[in-house]
C-alpha cells in the first residue's frame, strides 16, 4: 500500500536593485542513495537566463552548478519531487558479528576509509561531561543507539533558528535547545567521540497525517507537513549507513529523504553562493501533496469509488452475459483486529482465542445485516500445509425468500464461549435428538478419541517438552490433548 506524494519546494530572493550573483551551488536533488523511491525531479531555476551543470561531489551528492551572466533583481528555485511514501522498516538491516555490540572496533579497511567521519572538530568540558555520563559497558549496539539517541531528543528542545550555521556543541549543551541541525551536529561530534564514524545529513522530512486516531499515544501530525530537515547518519558494518534523527527521538524512516550527507555541516547547505552587497527579502514554501493513494484497511474505497467499481462490475457482468459466459465466486470476509494486529494470531498462526472472539462478533453482525432468519454453522474450514490444526468455518444459511430457519437466537451458543457441557450432556441430547426424529436408542452409537494417535503426537514432540502445553495453536485443542494423554481410554470422549 503506497501513498505518492508531490514535494513542492520554492525559495525566492528579492533584492532592491539589480545586482551580480556569484555561481551557486544548489544541493536540493535527492541523494543517490535515498530509501524512499524517487519517481520524478525537476528544478526550475528564474531568471531562466543561466548555465547549469549538474555534479557529484566527494561523497556522492547531486548538485547543481548555476552561473548567471547577466544582473537581476530576483532569484529564485522551484523543486518538485514525486516519491512513493512506502513504509521502510528503520530497524531492517544486519550488522557484522564484531560489531553487534557497543563499543567495538572498525577493520583497518572501513578505519582508513571513514576516516572523514571519525574526526572529532568540537571539544569543550560541557561535551565532556555529557560524554562522561554514557555508559561504557557492553550493550547491543542498536539498543545502545536507542537509547544514545532518544536521550538528546528529551534533553534538547527543538526550536525554529532562520540564523545562518550551526551552534557549537558547548552553545547546545548549554542552552538545552537548538535547531534540527543543532542537535544533529552535536550528535555526530557524540558518536564521533565513542569511536563510531557519523555524518551530517540534510534533506526534506515528510510527516502524513495518520488515517485514525491512534489508539494510545500521539497520532502525529493534523496535516500533511514536509521542510528542510537535518538528522544523523551512522555507520555499521554490515548495515552501512543507519540514520537517527535526534529531533524526534527516532531512526530515520520514508520520510526522511536526504539530499546531501557530508562529514561537515557546510557542504550539505542547501544554497550557497554569494551577491554583491544590497537589500534583500528572503521567502520560502514548502508543501506537500497526495497524487495518488492505494486503498487500504484504515482508509478504504470511497463512496464515489465504489459507484465506479460497480458500474464497471455490471458493464462486465453484461458482457459475460451477452457472450453466455457463467462464473461461480466464492469467498470469505478477511479481517484484522485494529487493536492487537501485531500478535502472532494475526500474522503467523492460523488460531487464536481473541481472533475467534472477534470472528464471532462480525458473524453474528453479519447475520444481523444479511440474513436475519438464517443458521448459524460451526465446522472444520481450511486446513494448510505446515498448519498443526484446521481452521474453523463459521457459516450463516439463509433462505432467499426469506423463510425463517431458526427461530430462537437465544439457543445459539458462542463457539468460543465454555458453557461445562460434558459427555453426560451430550448423551442427553443425542437420545432426545433420536425421540424427536422416531429412531430408537441403537442409532445413537458413542466415539472415542483416537489416544494411540496422540501418543504418537507426544513421540514426536521436541526432547524435555511438556505435552501439556504441545505447540498446538488452539486452546481448546491443547487442554483436550493433554486431558487423553493423562487419562488413556477410560470413557468415551462424546456421541
Amino acid at each position: 500500500m503506497t501513498i505518492r506524494v508531490a514535494i513542492q519546494h520554492k525559495t525566492t530572493y528579492e533584492f532592491d536593485r539589480f545586482i551580480n550573483v556569484s555561481p551557486h551551488i544548489l544541493r536540493l536533488r535527492p541523494a543517490p542513495h535515498s530509501r524512499t523511491h524517487i519517481h520524478g525531479y525537476s528544478l526550475k531555476v528564474k531568471p531562466e537566463d543561466h548555465f547549469i551543470n549538474w555534479q557529484q561531489d566527494p561523497f556522492g551528492n547531486y548538485q547543481a552548478r548555476l552561473v548567471f551572466p547577466e544582473k537581476m533583481n530576483k532569484l529564485e528555485f522551484e523543486v518538485e519531487v514525486i516519491a512513493d511514501m512506502t513504509v521502510i522498516n528503520p530497524f531492517d538491516f544486519f550488522i557484522e558479528s564484531y560489531a553487534e555490540n557497543f563499543p567495538f572496533e572498525y577493520d583497518e579497511v572501513l578505519l582508513e576509509e571513514l576516516a572523514p567521519y571519525l574526526k572529532t572538530s568540537e571539544d569543550c568540558k560541557e561535551l565532556e561531561a555529557w560524554l562522561a555520563t554514557v555508559e561504557r559497558k557492553e550493550k547491543q549496539i542498536v539498543n545502545f543507539l536507542v537509547d544514545l539517541n532518544s536521550r538528546l531528543a528529551q534533553e534538547i528542545a527543538y526550536g525554529i533558528r532562520l540564523e545562518p550555521g550551526i551552534q557549537t556543541c558547548q552553545e547546545t549543551l548549554n542552552l538545552k535547545k537548538g535547531s534540527c541541525r543543532d542537535t544533529s551536529w552535536l550528535l555526530v561530534q557524540i558518536l564521533r567521540h565513542l569511536g563510531l564514524a557519523a555524518r551530517f545529513a540534510s534533506g526534506y522530512l515528510v510527516q502524513l497525517t495518520s488515517d485514525v486516531k491512534a489508539l494510545d499515544g500521539p497520532s502525529g501530525p493534523e496535516e500533511d507537513f514536509t521542510d528542510l530537515h537535518a538528522w544523523c547518519e551512522v555507520y555499521l558494518p554490515g548495515a552501512g549507513w543507519i540514520g537517527l534523527d535526534p529531533t524526534s527521538g527516532l531512526f530515520a524512516g520514508e520520510g526522511h529523504i536526504p539530499l546531501a550527507c557530508t562529514a561537515e555541516p557546510i557542504s550539505a547547505a542547501p544554497i550557497t553562493g554569494f551577491t554583491d552587497k544590497c537589500e534583500c527579502k528572503f521567502s520560502y514554501t514548502n508543501v506537500v501533496t497526495r497524487i495518488h493513494e492505494d486503498p487500504r484497511v484504515t482508509k478504504p474505497y470511497t463512496d464515489d469509488e465504489w459507484q465506479n467499481i460497480k458500474a464497471l462490475g455490471h458493464a462486465v457482468d453484461a458482457r459475460l452475459i451477452e457472450s453466455d459466459v457463467r462464473l461461480t465466486m466464492g469467498g470469505e470476509p478477511t479481517f484484522v483486529s485494529i487493536d492487537d494486529m501485531d500478535s502472532d494470531q494475526w500474522n503467523t498462526e492460523a488460531l487464536g482465542a481473541d481472533k475467534l472472539r472477534l470472528a464471532k462478533d462480525l458473524l453474528l453482525r453479519m447475520k444481523a445485516k444479511f440474513g436475519a432468519n438464517g443458521l448459524l454453522h460451526y465446522g472444520q474450514g481450511k486446513w494448510y500445509p505446515g498448519e498443526e490444526v484446521p481452521r474453523w468455518a463459521l457459516g450463516c444459511f439463509w433462505r432467499t425468500d426469506g423463510e425463517t430457519l431458526w427461530h430462537n437466537p437465544d439457543l445459539l451458543a458462542r463457539v468460543d464461549k465454555q458453557y461445562g457441557h460434558t459427555e453426560t450432556h451430550a448423551e442427553q441430547f443425542g437420545l432426545a435428538l433420536c425421540k424427536q426424529l422416531g429412531l430408537t436408542d441403537n442409532y445413537l452409537q458413542p466415539t472415542y478419541e483416537d489416544t494411540l494417535y496422540y501418543l504418537w503426537v507426544e513421540r514426536n514432540l521436541p526432547e524435555g517438552a511438556n505435552p501439556k502445553k504441545a505447540t498446538l495453536k488452539d486452546d481448546l485443542e491443547r487442554r483436550r490433548l493433554a486431558k487423553l494423554l493423562t487419562r488413556g481410554m477410560e470413557k468415551p470422549t462424546g456421541y
